[in-house]
Formats: C-alpha cells, sequence, structure tokens
C-alpha cells in the first residue's frame, strides 16, 4: 500500500466516521455559523438580543459600544440569516432569528463549567 496509510479502524467505524463529517457546503456553512461566536461584540450583543428585541440606540446604550459598530455587526448578523429586523415607525427593532443561536451561547457556558 505505497502511498495509503493503513487504517487501524474497522470498515464500519470508518464508514460512520466519512458518513458523519462534514464537507463541502455543509463544512462552508458550520465554518460561517461558528465564526459568529468568535467577535466578542457580536456574542455579548447575541446575549442581549436573547433576553429581548432591541434597537441599534439600546444595544449601543447597554453595551457600551458606539452605534457605528452595532449597526455594522448587526448588518453582517442579518445578512447571515442569525438576526432578523423589524420597523416601528422610524425605528427598527431587532432579535434572534430563533432560539438556536441562544442554545449555542448556552451550551458554550455549561462547557466552561459557568
Amino acid at each position: 500500500m505505497q502511498g495509503k496509510e493503513m487504517l487501524l479502524l474497522d470498515k464500519r467505524t470508518q464508514g460512520l466516521v466519512e458518513d458523519y463529517v462534514p464537507d463541502g457546503e455543509i463544512l462552508d456553512g458550520l465554518v460561517c455559523f461558528f465564526s459568529i461566536f468568535a467577535d466578542p461584540t457580536r456574542v455579548r450583543m447575541l446575549s442581549a438580543l436573547a433576553i429581548s428585541e432591541m434597537c441599534v440606540t439600546d444595544l449601543a446604550g447597554i453595551l457600551s459600544l458606539n452605534q457605528t459598530t452595532v449597526s455594522h455587526q448587526l448588518r453582517f448578523l442579518r445578512n447571515i440569516g442569525i438576526v432578523q429586523s423589524r420597523r416601528q415607525g422610524k425605528i427598527i427593532f431587532y432579535s434572534l432569528v430563533n432560539d438556536t443561536v441562544n442554545d449555542v451561547l448556552l451550551k458554550g457556558v455549561e462547557f466552561l463549567g459557568y
């Protein structure tokens, strides 16, 4: 077997691993999804939005961030489908699309033992 390593796994386990390990579009999607948690500002914003929908002004105020930063991050999160917006007159409110992001945040906290 030149050029190929001899695997110690049995064929069944090898097949399970090959079927389970993501690639292509699924891998790209997972990398994109988990990248949202790599930025402290986004994690703080997502945590706040898990409690209540908020406008840019409220998010910026409660998290001590400037409105430009908040707007930029919200645009990024909206473009990848993590947050949604709702207009009420001149004010736009942002919220999580669903509870999945909050579930991931909570699992992270649980994993860290806090």
